[in-house]
């Protein structure tokens, strides 16, 4: 609770902590928005391979030209101004850059950058769960060899929710589960690249208006990006992904702690110790009343009758009996918190959620009829979407990541619905990544 004050102390030396972006988008660009606005919080350098999409970043979030005019990083750091690069390697390597946010969402990408920055001491914050999702155990494992902190970015729904988790374990509540908010229905799981603006409800003038990835968007309305999300979740917590992924219980506000406590005890969990979605619409389209679509929760169970007659005498939202109840956060800034997190890694040495365990996998699961000899396009697109598993099933059933499921083609046929082996794709490309996943598996997959 005083990251803003160490800071201001640090700077009052005449100090910054120097921090390298990588990736332009739009979490790139909500850093870039805030962090003009925080004194000793220097963005030394933003790698993007498009560097005019990086400069009109800068003009979209008020920056002046003359601020990120830096003609090299050794300039940037003298002058206090910021240089654009296309060349992430060079930024990694760089000396006096003593943070890298990797905000690519490119999961291949975003695996070499960590190590890259690992590699040179320096503190990763990993927007991109995609890369997380798929290698975060083993970076982070190896981060904690090197002495820097890897860490989940602040300001996105997997590090809240962790930072939930946290809470319900240092006030010695029992924790139930975790989740997100999020629009789902069940129609939704098959959408493709064509059909997704319709789930939006928007016009072809309003997308051509705007600057929309179809793919991306398509991401969070098939479930792929809940998937990721979650299993990077389990990962960063320890709780577990329902065997056969998520279920996406429609749940407004008053009802989480009645509908994510185990079946057992009336609610709708298999067991206790899961996460799962907290959909915002019924799955006839209905909107869920009170939802919390763009929030997080936590559900939890009172150790004893004091702690559950507290519970009331407070206000908290619980179930009937008054043992189950909730805390949840309404909404997420993304990448206008994610400073914090770096704030976290340099002074306190300490990651806003990291993935500790290998507990989950996304794995890619088909969404039609594969032959043999198509080619996977990956997350958001037409041939598949990620399902989040425990990895110990992932493991057994040798699934594919949906990380590695881009531009790869089928060896084998695969039934809709069915979990894409890695055995059933060409795997020729990326090798450097995919050894980096296979020592996650032989080096931590005992533990999952």
């Amino acid at each position: 609770m005083n990251l803003s004050s160490m800071l201001a102390d640090h700077h009052a030396q005449g100090k910054s902590i120097r921090v390298g972006l990588i990736g332009a988008g739009k979490f790139g660009s909500m850093v870039l928005a805030q962090a003009r606005k925080i004194p000793g919080y220097h963005i030394v350098a933003v790698a993007d391979i498009d560097t005019q999409k990086a400069r009109e970043s800068f003009q979209r979030t008020g920056w002046e030209e003359n601020e990120y005019s830096a003609t090299s990083m050794g300039d940037a750091i003298t002058s206090g101004k910021t240089f654009i690069t296309p060349d992430a390697r060079d930024m990694c390597e760089f000396e006096d850059i003593d943070c890298i946010i990797e905000a690519t969402g490119h999961p291949i990408a975003g695996v070499r950058h960590a190590l890259m920055a690992i590699d040179n001491s320096k503190h990763v914050i990993m927007v991109n769960v995609e890369a997380d999702v798929m290698c975060g155990p083993i970076l982070a494992q190896k981060a904690r060899a090197k002495g820097v902190v890897y860490s989940m970015a602040y300001g996105d729904q997997p590090a809240a929710i962790c930072e939930l988790v946290d809470w319900v374990h240092s006030c010695g509540f029992e924790l139930t589960s975790a989740g997100k908010g999020m629009n789902f229905e069940p129609r939704y799981r098959y959408s493709t690249p064509d059909t997704v603006w319709g789930y939006f409800g928007w016009s072809e003038e309003k997308v051509a208006e705007g600057d929309f990835n179809p793919k991306m968007y398509n991401s969070f309305t098939d479930g792929t990006k809940a998937a990721i999300e979650m299993a990077a979740v389990a990962n960063g917590t320890g709780l577990d992904c329902p065997d056969d992924g998520l279920a996406f219980y429609p749940s407004g506000l008053h009802d989480l702690a009645s509908v994510f406590k185990p079946q057992s005890e009336g609610g709708r969990l298999p067991r206790s110790g899961l996460v799962d979605i907290a959909a915002s619409q019924e799955p006839d389209g209905r909107e869920v009343l009170n939802n919390i679509r763009f929030g997080m929760f936590v559900t939890f169970k009172a150790p004893d009758v004091y702690t559950r007659d507290c519970f009331d005498q407070y206000g908290l939202l619980t179930d009937k009996s008054g043992w189950y109840a909730s805390m949840w956060r309404p909404f997420h800034l993304i990448g206008l918190e994610t400073s914090v997190s770096v704030l976290s890694a340099y002074f306190r040495g300490e990651p806003t959620g990291s993935s500790k365990f290998y507990r989950a996998d996304a794995v890619a699961t088909a969404k039609k009829d594969l032959a043999a000899g198509e080619m996977l396009d990956g997350e958001g697109g037409y041939a598949v979407w990620a399902k989040a598993i425990p990895a110990s099933l992932s493991m057994q059933l040798d699934a594919l990541p949906i990380g590695l499921a881009h531009n790869v083609k089928l060896k084998n046929p695969v039934k809709k619905d069915q979990v894409v082996r890695m055995s059933d794709v060409e795997l020729v490309k990326d090798r450097d990544v995919i050894d980096i996943r296979l020592e996650q598996l032989r080096t931590m997959g005992s533990n999952a």
